[in-house]
């Protein structure tokens, strides 16, 4: 019997991974949503029937998907942490829909008389974008260490925008079902799922950037409140410009169209551009702190170039697979935690962040465990 070999060692070490703390949602938060959401299904189920809820459901899911996918693009540079994205789009989806449909009814016994300008153009922006953005005040107080600029108050924002508009779509959706068939059905999901389905992600984020624009500047509890009002009133103005279309143009399908492409695509072309602008600032801002880091030692100029800049990171995965057996999925975890480090190195700087030394010892341990596995034969 020949002698016992040794298994070969891993490829890599066993990473050290920085405190979850200030980067998870609170536990109690989830039965929460899960009695929630029970709620919101007995009420489907009871007012629009399973069969209508069910088509509005599966037509709801192509403008969701395509959201969700085009927010995880735009997430791609320093992506958030999975469980707090999660509650983002269930605090839309869930929170926001049974909390504004509570408030309505209650509205109902208060002002029985509304007209539908004020129910349409006052009351849905003002009290929807108000749960949505109790929301991300959550996600900015329960993940502040992940919550670093205006990127991040971007994704979250959308996201709850998201997970709304895909609840409340279920609901127009099946409506249109019960009214006028597969015909009505067709026209409604032409104007919702066609035309606007960045319409609520939009509204939040606007909310969403302003929270990240405090988290960047360091701001206290207060003056980050205040921001964030400014940017709920942004996200209201244009929740209640796109709702006001109807009773601005008439009811006509082409006069609708026509306000829809001399104002609505400008406005979202804007929005594009803006996200475009906000990740160039991040990459700058990677590059930035990184070189803080390059002028310690820690990366030579190369890797800085390689790790802030797009380009430079496609490189560098397609290097990486050229190695032994593969190694792009090291160098993506070398790129995303050369991004955190450069995130937690703005935390520090501002000041908001006590733990930060904390995840740059953790985030340096892991980057120089992992170079070495890139490098070694």
């Amino acid at each position: 019997m020949g002698a016992a070999i040794a298994p070969a060692p891993p490829a890599v070490q066993a990473l050290p991974v920085a405190s979850p703390r200030g980067r998870r949602v609170w536990v109690w938060l989830w039965p929460v949503l899960g009695l929630l959401l029970l709620l919101l299904i007995a009420y489907f189920v009871t007012f629009l029937g399973p069969f209508a809820s069910l088509v509005g459901l599966v037509a709801a899911l192509i403008p969701y998907a395509v959201v969700i996918a085009t927010v995880v693009l735009i997430d791609r540079w320093e992506p958030e942490p999975k469980g707090l994205v999660f509650f983002a789009l269930a605090w839309g989806g869930i929170a926001s829909i049974a909390f504004t449909l509570l408030f309505d009814l209650a509205l109902t016994f208060v002002l029985p008389e509304r007209n539908d300008f004020f129910s349409a153009v006052i009351q849905a922006p003002l009290v929807e974008e108000g749960f949505k953005g109790l929301g991300l005040l959550l996600v900015f107080w329960m993940g502040r260490r992940a919550f670093d600029g205006p990127v991040d108050g971007v994704v979250y924002g959308a996201m709850i925008g998201a997970g709304f508009a895909f609840t409340e779509n279920i609901q127009y959706f099946a409506i249109s079902t019960i009214e006028g068939g597969a015909a009505s059905l067709g026209f409604t999901f032409f104007l919702r799922a066609i035309l606007s389905p960045f319409a609520h992600a939009m509204f939040t984020a606007c909310t969403g950037f302003a929270l990240g624009l405090a988290a960047r500047r360091g701001m206290k509890a207060g003056r980050a409140i205040g921001l964030a009002a400014v940017g709920y009133i942004a996200a209201v103005l244009l929740h209640a410009l796109w709702n006001g279309a109807s009773f601005v143009v008439g009811g006509g399908l082409f006069e609708f169209l026509g306000y829809y492409f001399v104002l609505q695509v400008p406005i979202f072309a804007l929005f594009v551009w803006g996200i475009v602008m906000l990740r160039r600032e991040e990459a700058r801002l990677t590059r930035e702190r990184l070189g803080d880091y390059a002028a310690a030692g820690w990366f030579t100029p190369q890797e800085v170039d390689m790790l802030a800049t797009p380009a430079g990171r496609r490189t560098g995965r397609a290097w990486a697979a050229t190695l032994p057996g593969g190694r792009s999925k090291l160098m993506t975890t070398f790129i995303r935690d050369a991004a955190a480090l450069a995130a937690a190195r703005q935390r520090a700087i501002s000041g908001r962040d006590p733990q930060a030394a904390h995840d740059e010892h953790v985030l340096l341990a892991r980057i120089t465990t992992t170079r070495q596995a890139l490098l070694s034969r």
